[in-house]
C-alpha cells in the first residue's frame, strides 16, 4: 500500500466518527434515527479499521499510514498522526466495541430530559478523539487530545449516569485534567531541551525521542515524572486510582465499557509510546517505583474486589488489578513481558468489555447493581449465566481464553528480571479465581431470591418485583443481546486458541521500544 492510501485510511478513521457525531447531534428529536445513524457510522468505522489492520505491515516502518499538517508553525506544532502495532490494536478494539455498545444499549431508557442523539453523539465523539490520542505523533497534539477526551466523557457520566453522577464526573475530570497539566509541563521541558540541542523547539515525537533520550539523567527524571503522573492516573495505578470506582459505578453501562476497556489504556499506551523511548534512563532508574505500584494494584484491587457489594464497583477493582499486571509487564523490560502487557491491553478490553456488558444485562433485568439483590439467576436465564461464566473465566485468565497468553507472558517474562515482584503478583491470580467465582456463585446459583425471586406457580421466567410486589418477566438473552455478545465470545476463544496474528502485529513495535531503552534479550 502506498503512503498516500495508508494516510487516507487513517484520515478516514479519524473523520468518520467525528462527522458521525455531528450528524447524530442534530437528530436529537428523533431517537430511533439517531441510534440507527450512530450504528451505521460505527459499522463503517469498523470496516475501515479492519482494512487498516490488513494494510499494516508489521515488518515495515515503526509509524505507518502517517501524515502531517502544519498547525502552529511558530512553535513547531503539527497535526501529525501515524500508527504502530500498539496503536493499531487499540484503534481496532474501540472500532469493535462502539457498535457493540450501541447494539447492547439499543433498548436502554435514558433520562427523560436527555436525548439518544446527544448520548450517541458523545460516544462517537469520544471514539474519534480516542483514536486521535492513539495515533498522534506530535506531543503537543497528544496533550490537547488527552485533555479534550475528558469533555465528552464528563457529559456522558454527569448527564446520563446514576444518582451520584455529578460527583463521579467531576472527580473523573479533575484527576485526569490535573494529571494532564503536569504532563504539559514535562512536554514543555522536552521542547526546551530540543530548542537547546537543535536551535529551535519541536514537539515532533521522533525528534523528542532522539533529543530527550540523550539528555542527562536528572533532566530525564523530571520529564518522566510529569508524563508518568498523567499516565498513572489514567491507567489507573494505586494510589492514583480512586476516581475509577466512583466513575464506573455511576456511568451508564456502555460508557463504562468505553472508559475501562479503552480510555484507561491511554495510560499504559503512554508508558510505551512516551516514557520508555523518550526517557529510557529514567525509566530504568524509576522502574522499582512503578513495579511497587503495580504489585500494590494487583493485590489491592483483588482484595477490594472480593469485598464489593456493587457489581459495577467490583469491575472497577478487578480492572485496577489487571492494570497492575500490565504495568509490571511493561517495567520488567523483558520482550516477553512487554508483548504480554500489550496483548493484555487488547485482551482486557475484550474480556472485561464483555463482562461489563453482561453485568449490564443482569442489572437491566433486576433493576439493581447490588450483588445481594440476586441469586439463582441461572435457573431463569441459563444462557446469560453461561456467557457471564465465560467472561469471568476470561477475566481470571483461564487457559484457552484470550487473557491467558497475556498473563502467562507477563509472568514468565517478568520472573527472570524481577522475581520478587512477579511472585507477589501471582497471588493476584489466586485471588482472581476467588473473586470471579464468588460473584458468579452469588448472582447465578443458590436459592432464587431478591430481584430474581421466581413465583413457583408462574414458572421460570416469572419474577416478583419486590418494590411493587407485582409479577415481572425476567427473560433470558434476546436475539439482539446474543448478536452483540457473539463477536466478543468468538475473540475470547479464538485468541485463546490462536493468538499469533495479534502477537505478530505487536512484537515488532515492542522490540523497537525495548531497543530504545537499550535492551534486546532475544525474546526473553
Amino acid at each position: 500500500m502506498t503512503s498516500t492510501s495508508g494516510a487516507a485510511l487513517l484520515v478516514a478513521l479519524l473523520l468518520i466518527p467525528l462527522v458521525g457525531a455531528i450528524v447524530v447531534a442534530f437528530l436529537r428529536d428523533n431517537d430511533k434515527l439517531a441510534k440507527q445513524v450512530a450504528l451505521g457510522v460505527s459499522l463503517v468505522e469498523f470496516v475501515v479499521a479492519v482494512i487498516s489492520w490488513i494494510s499494516y505491515d508489521p515488518s515495515g516502518a515503526r509509524l505507518q499510514q502517517a501524515f502531517s499538517i502544519d498547525w502552529i508553525p511558530a512553535f513547531g506544532v503539527h497535526l501529525a498522526f501515524g500508527i504502530d502495532g500498539i496503536a493499531l490494536v487499540m484503534i481496532a478494539v474501540i472500532a469493535l466495541l462502539v457498535p457493540i455498545v450501541i447494539g447492547a444499549g439499543w433498548a436502554d431508557k435514558l433520562p427523560a430530559e436527555r436525548s439518544a442523539g446527544g448520548f450517541w453523539s458523545l460516544i462517537l465523539l469520544t471514539q474519534a478523539i480516542t483514536i486521535g490520542v492513539f495515533a498522534a505523533t506530535d506531543v503537543f497534539l497528544f496533550y490537547v487530545l488527552f485533555e479534550v477526551m475528558l469533555i465528552p466523557m464528563y457529559f456522558l457520566i454527569g448527564s446520563y449516569g446514576g444518582a451520584r453522577r455529578q460527583y463521579a464526573a467531576v472527580k473523573f475530570f479533575l484527576y485526569s485534567f490535573l494529571g494532564g497539566l503536569i504532563m504539559l509541563a514535562s512536554a514543555i521541558g522536552a521542547y526546551s531541551l530540543a530548542a537547546e540541542e537543535l536551535g529551535s523547539g519541536s514537539f515532533d515525537w521522533a525528534t523528542l525521542v532522539r533529543v530527550v533520550s540523550n539528555a542527562p539523567l536528572e533532566n530525564q527524571i523530571w520529564i518522566f515524572l510529569g508524563f508518568f503522573l498523567a499516565f498513572a492516573v489514567k491507567a489507573p495505578l494505586v494510589p492514583l486510582h480512586t476516581w475509577l470506582p466512583d466513575a464506573a459505578a455511576e456511568a451508564p453501562i456502555g460508557v463504562a465499557v468505553i472508559m475501562i476497556a479503552v480510555l484507561d489504556k491511554v495510560g499504559t499506551f503512554g508508558f510505551l509510546r512516551y516514557l520508555l523511548p523518550m526517557t529510557p534512563d529514567a525509566s530504568v532508574e524509576l522502574a522499582p517505583l512503578v513495579l511497587v505500584m503495580g504489585v500494590a494494584g494487583v493485590l489491592y484491587g483483588a482484595l477490594l474486589a472480593t469485598g464489593q457489594r456493587d457489581m459495577k464497583r467490583f469491575i472497577a477493582y478487578v480492572s485496577i488489578a489487571h492494570f497492575g499486571f500490565m504495568s509490571i509487564g511493561i517495567f520488567a523490560f523483558s520482550a516477553q513481558s512487554e508483548v504480554g502487557a500489550v496483548s493484555y491491553m487488547l485482551n482486557h478490553s475484550i474480556s472485561t468489555g464483555m463482562l461489563i456488558l453482561v453485568i449490564g444485562m443482569v442489572i437491566a433485568r433486576g433493576g439493581s447493581s447490588l450483588i445481594a439483590d440476586y441469586g439463582g439467576l441461572a435457573k431463569i436465564t441459563p444462557a446469560l449465566a453461561g456467557v457471564f461464566f465465560v467472561a469471568g473465566l476470561a477475566s481470571l485468565s483461564l487457559p484457552g481464553t484470550n487473557s491467558f497468553i497475556s498473563e502467562f507472558l507477563v509472568l514468565i517474562g517478568s520472573y527472570g528480571r524481577e522475581p520478587v515482584y512477579t511472585i507477589l503478583a501471582t497471588v493476584g491470580m489466586i485471588l482472581a479465581a476467588l473473586y470471579v467465582l464468588w460473584l458468579y456463585q452469588r448472582v447465578f446459583h443458590g436459592p432464587v431470591r431478591g430481584n430474581a425471586l421466581v413465583d413457583v406457580a408462574g414458572g421460570p421466567g416469572t419474577a416478583i418485583a419486590p418494590e411493587v410486589g407485582a409479577r415481572k418477566a425476567i427473560l433470558d438473552l434476546s436475539g439482539r443481546e446474543k448478536l452483540v455478545l457473539a463477536p466478543l465470545l468468538v475473540l475470547v476463544v479464538g485468541i485463546g486458541i490462536y493468538p499469533k496474528p495479534v502477537l505478530d502485529v505487536i512484537t515488532p513495535t515492542v522490540d523497537a521500544t525495548l531497543s530504545s531503552v537499550g535492551i534486546s534479550d532475544g525474546g526473553n
